[in-house]
């Protein structure tokens, strides 16, 4: 078997010194950050930066409830003014024209109750001025028939006042007075009977109703035999 290397071949030396030498092996290279697991300090470092940023999502939170807070106010105020300018609008405007009617009617009122005073005093003067000492007995059919002109129309003054004016029949007064009528009657009436009077009295109220049941009580016990 011949010899790996024989010194009678041709060897090229140039193509010796050409050849590289083998490659040795890249020595192992450390770990990138990426792939290595986070250390104490990086994971506090991140807590602190979570809170910081929940921190601030707060505070803007808090800064977005008082500002909604304060458009709700503005809102509320809003409406209540719309509203109450259009209520007392309305309000105000209504009053103005029932006062001013009222107004009207008052002073209307007035003038025609002035005027009616006017006519009662003067036929009252008219009344007044009646004396039937001063007349003669050639004057005393004129006399009697001014005076009797005078009466009538006094008269018709005071019944047109009364027509004009419902007070002067006391109709103010009159509905209490009939609701109080009854019950001062009947305590007037009760109050002057005696006590015996008041004995008979129940007595005649409640005979009646002890006949009946003493009646019905005879019946049940003849049904009974």
């Amino acid at each position: 078997m011949p010899s790996d290397f024989d010194q009678s071949e041709f060897v090229d030396s140039d193509v010796l010194t050409t050849v590289r030498p083998l490659a040795r092996p890249a020595p192992m290279s450390a770990p990138s950050p990426a792939s290595r697991p986070p250390s104490r300090e990086e994971l506090d470092l991140k807590v602190s930066d979570a809170q910081q940023q929940l921190a601030e999502l707060k505070r803007k939170q808090e800064e977005l409830e008082r500002e909604r807070a304060t458009l709700e106010d503005s809102r509320r105020r809003r409406v209540e003014l719309q509203t109450g300018h259009e209520e007392m609008l309305h309000h105000l405007t209504r009053g103005l024209v029932l006062l001013e009617d009222a107004e009207l009617k008052s002073r209307r009122d007035a003038e025609q109750m002035a005027k009616s005073l006017a006519d009662l005093r003067l036929a009252l003067d008219k009344v007044r001025a009646i004396n039937q000492e001063g007349w003669s007995a050639e004057s005393y059919n004129v006399e009697l028939t001014r005076a009797l002109t005078a009466i009538e129309n006094a008269r018709m003054e005071w019944n047109a006042a009364r027509l004009k004016w419902p007070l002067l029949d006391g109709a103010v007064d009159a509905a209490p007075s009939t609701a109080a009528g009854p019950a001062k009657i009947q305590g007037h009436f009760l109050g002057a009977q005696s006590f015996p009077e008041l004995c008979r009295l129940g007595f005649a109220l409640t005979w009646p109703v002890a006949a009946a049941v003493l009646l019905g009580s005879v019946l049940l016990l003849l049904f009974r035999r």
